[in-house]
């Protein structure tokens, strides 16, 4: 056991997709393909909204924002779950799985109080608009992005501690392609019951937290918009909130699927092809939703293109 404990401690083995031979080649294309995406979608809406002087309005500060947490929550997890397809590469140091995890827990709470603070930005907007301007500022902005940095951040570093306080005595093999703390609670000599509780209820509370603030901001909106007199108004209104709903129900559907399939029984490897709907499909998604469902920031985008690539 001694043995075991101390060839833990210098580190892990994300078995990965190893489950399924037959399919890693097709996966790492697959999965190299969307991550490339996700990072040029994620840098073309933050370039094109630090360009056009025309955006620089609180609804895409805080879109520039969830690009930056979507970006860096990206980089915590896709590269090593590349790495990790290609044969002999699948060690992980404790070091780097503890900063993994960090990481991948920090930018995943930041993205859901982003998310809650553009449905609280969208609810200003549109009933109480006479007061947007004065509610909104820009320093208003700032403290709001700045407080959901620092709360993705101190839950994050709670979640890692909790976890990494633990002794670890089992196999040093982790049943996924990153440190995910269910299979890494599955290590540990003692404690990992109690731990995987209290993750559980942080995570969930300020998931369904969350989600509550922003399904109650939408309620508001809802109201307001079925008060308006003309069906042109109604739609023009709620498509300003079209994409960040559309990524609200994907964020959290993809969550919940997360969360629900811990307490049903899987085949070896099954969990892990799971969670790619949640750490790769999801940050995939959202760009390219926000760039389809923005009129204004596509019309950006086109404008930043004309000048870079037409000569007059």
């Amino acid at each position: 056991m001694q043995r075991d404990n101390q060839s833990t401690l210098r580190g892990f083995i994300l078995t990965g997709f190893s489950h399924f031979p037959e399919l890693q080649g097709a996966l790492f294309v697959l999965f190299l393909l969307m991550h490339v995406v996700t990072l040029a979608g994620n840098m073309v809406i933050m370039v094109v909204i630090g360009v056009d002087r025309g955006l620089h309005v609180p609804m895409y500060l805080f879109l520039g924002a969830l690009s930056f947490s979507e970006l860096c929550y990206t980089f915590s997890i896709t590269p090593k779950m590349l790495s990790g397809l290609v044969p002999g590469t699948r060690a992980i140091s404790f070091l780097g799985c503890a900063t993994q995890t960090h990481f991948s827990f920090t930018f995943g709470f930041m993205h859901s109080f982003l998310l809650t603070v553009m449905g609280y930005d969208r609810y200003v907007a549109i009933c109480h608009p006479l007061r947007y301007n004065s509610l909104m500022t820009s320093r208003v902005c700032v403290q709001l992005v700045v407080a959901s940095w620092l709360g993705g951040g101190l839950l994050g570093l709670l979640v890692t501690c909790a976890v990494f306080q633990l002794p670890f005595c089992q196999s040093h093999q982790i049943d996924h392609f990153f440190c995910h703390v269910p299979p890494l609670l599955q290590l540990a000599c003692a404690g990992g019951e109690v731990v995987a509780t209290v993750v559980n209820i942080l995570c969930m509370t300020t998931l369904l937290g969350c989600c509550l603030f922003i399904l109650l901001s939408y309620a508001f909106i809802l109201g307001r918009i079925l008060q308006m007199p003309s069906a042109e108004g109604r739609h023009k209104t709620f498509s300003t909130c079209a994409s960040h709903v559309t990524v609200v129900v994907v964020h959290y559907g993809c969550a919940s699927v997360i969360y629900l399939q811990c307490k049903l029984p899987h085949a070896a490897g099954t969990n892990a092809l799971i969670d790619v709907s949640y750490t790769v499909f999801t940050p995939f998604l959202s760009p390219i939703i926000f760039s389809l469902r923005s009129k204004e920031l596509k019309n950006a985008l086109w404008k930043s293109l004309k000048k870079s690539f037409v000569i007059t």
